[in-house]
């Protein structure tokens, strides 16, 4: 028998959780979990899906697009308008590093350097 797993939360090390859960949460509208604090913080969504932030001491971002420290992972979200996604991240605290394929989709980086890209679709 196959076990039946559901995906429950995605979690990003950090040097800080409340400044990263406070970029998350203005950029997606989720609601900060309760609980959150200094050494864990997280974001409530739909379903019981959360994402985490976690404090990582000595933490090292990753410097896409290179992989002198890889990416380990990357988030995607879909919006409405690229360019105004874009330009309303960047106002929060995003980075913007060099861009593989800008007409297709756009690489943002949070604030503690964690590689995301948003891409349209949304309606």
């Amino acid at each position: 028998m196959t076990p039946l797993m559901k995906l429950s939360a995605i979690t990003l090390d950090c040097p800080d959780p409340l400044a990263l859960v406070a970029f998350y949460q203005e950029a997606t509208g989720l609601e900060r979990h309760p609980k959150s604090d200094a050494e864990f913080a997280a974001l409530d969504g739909e379903g019981g899906f959360n994402i985490g932030f976690q404090r990582v001491d000595d933490y090292r971002a990753p410097s896409w697009p290179g992989q002198v420290v890889p990416q380990q992972l990357h988030c995607c979200f879909r919006v409405v308008d690229v360019d105004a996604a874009e330009a309303w991240l960047l106002e929060l605290g995003a980075g913007k590093p060099d861009q593989p394929q800008e007409d297709r989709w756009r690489v943002l980086t949070d604030p503690a350097g964690h590689p995301f890209c948003i891409v349209g679709g949304l309606s």
